[in-house]
């Protein structure tokens, strides 16, 4: 199920560091690479940096927007440092490879890294499911790109070949891809600005934290379905302004 895990990197600027990338990713058995909104395109020095594993540069995926490279996952995870103002699901490398692997055996799964010098946008990790954090040294936690790649890489293969060897069946309940998520949380967004809850020129924070509340907990396909039909039956029961100042 290792084809079903892509590696998304986001705004990358060195060359070198896609090459790189894919020789950590092809080790471990990985080989879905996508580029989101690259600021370069591989050349010689990321052929010669992958070492062999060129043949993932030559089969990359090349998108214009992290939206683009997740829609279709049903499990997206972020590499980020712990934030104090994005107070978002958290997990470690082995406990994400875990959900990887697991989550893999059913449909697309993302691990997602940000940018060299300034990592993914609080908007970006916003469309993630859960965030991860390498626990390296406090007091020098300099993780090149392609070694935190290799890092999640390497417990990704671990627990799919835990997964292999038990030769249990992972049942897993349907979660909704991040395309529908997306449709969802605008749903919601438009139903609450039209009950008037969200001011449109004075938003404040309420979508954020609607947002982590649902990411928190991880609502199924089914689920998300009942709560869009409970935002189409207050769309129906909702007059607009223009159409109350019609009908007087």
């Amino acid at each position: 199920m290792l084809s079903n895990i892509r590696v998304v990197l986001v705004g990358t600027s060195h060359p070198g560091n896609i090459g790189s990338t894919a020789r950590a990713m092809k080790t471990m058995g990985l080989t879905n690479l996508y580029l989101a909104e690259p600021r370069v395109e591989p050349d010689g020095h990321s052929i010669a940096l992958a070492a062999g594993a060129a043949d993932i540069l030559e089969n990359l995926t090349r998108v214009d927007s992290l939206e683009e490279a997740i829609a279709d996952c049903s499990l997206v995870i972020a590499t980020s440092a712990r934030s104090r103002t994005l107070d978002w699901p958290m997990l470690e490398p082995r406990e994400a490879g875990e959900k990887l692997a697991q989550r893999s055996e059913t449909g697309p799964v993302a691990i997602v890294f940000g940018r060299e010098n300034h990592g993914l946008s609080n908007e970006e990790l916003q469309k993630c499911h859960y965030h991860l954090t390498i626990p390296a040294n406090p007091e020098y936690s300099s993780l090149n790109l392609a070694q935190a790649v290799q890092l999640i890489c390497y417990e990704t293969r671990v627990a799919q070949l835990a997964l292999d060897e038990s030769g249990k069946q992972v049942t897993e309940e349907e979660y909704p891809l991040s395309e529908d998520l997306e449709r969802f949380f605008t749903h919601l967004e438009t139903t609450l600005s039209k009950t008037g809850f969200i001011i449109k020129n004075h938003p404040g924070q309420v979508m954020v934290k609607l947002r982590r509340l649902f990411t928190k907990a991880r609502i199924e396909a089914a689920e998300m379905n009942i709560l869009r039909g409970i935002l189409t039956s207050i769309d129906k029961k909702i007059v607009e302004p223009s159409q109350e100042e019609s009908d007087k």
